[in-house]
């Protein structure tokens, strides 16, 4: 059986940990609407990611989506090689800051 766990850390920081896949990226979705509707700023810790597919790089990027509707801003730490990987491959890597909207929130860019 696949599993995960959605925690909210308060003041707009949640830590995803499990499996993020084909399973279990509907389910993380539902999850985390309520919480997330309380903030305009979401943090994402991402480091707890055990397993991971395209399903995932799916989830982040829907995230990203309401983010942008809503004027809300949406950053991921930790992110999993396997989601930087695919979403390299897929050419979409540029669209997983697209929900950083303040620079005051952004952090340095990497090397």
């Amino acid at each position: 059986m696949s599993g995960y766990q959605l925690s909210n850390l308060g003041d707009g920081k949640f830590a995803l940990s499990g499996e993020m896949t084909f399973a279990t990226a509907g389910d993380i979705l539902r999850d985390s609407e309520e919480p997330f509707e309380h903030h305009t700023r979401i943090e994402m810790d991402l480091s707890g990611v055990t397993d991971t597919d395209s399903a995932g790089l799916a989830l982040l990027l829907e995230w990203i989506t309401w983010a942008n509707h809503t004027v809300r801003e949406i950053r991921f730490t930790g992110m999993p090689d396997k989601i930087e990987a695919i979403a390299r491959v897929t050419e979409v890597e540029n669209l997983l800051r697209r929900g950083e909207r303040w620079a005051g929130f952004i952090e340095a860019p990497r090397d």
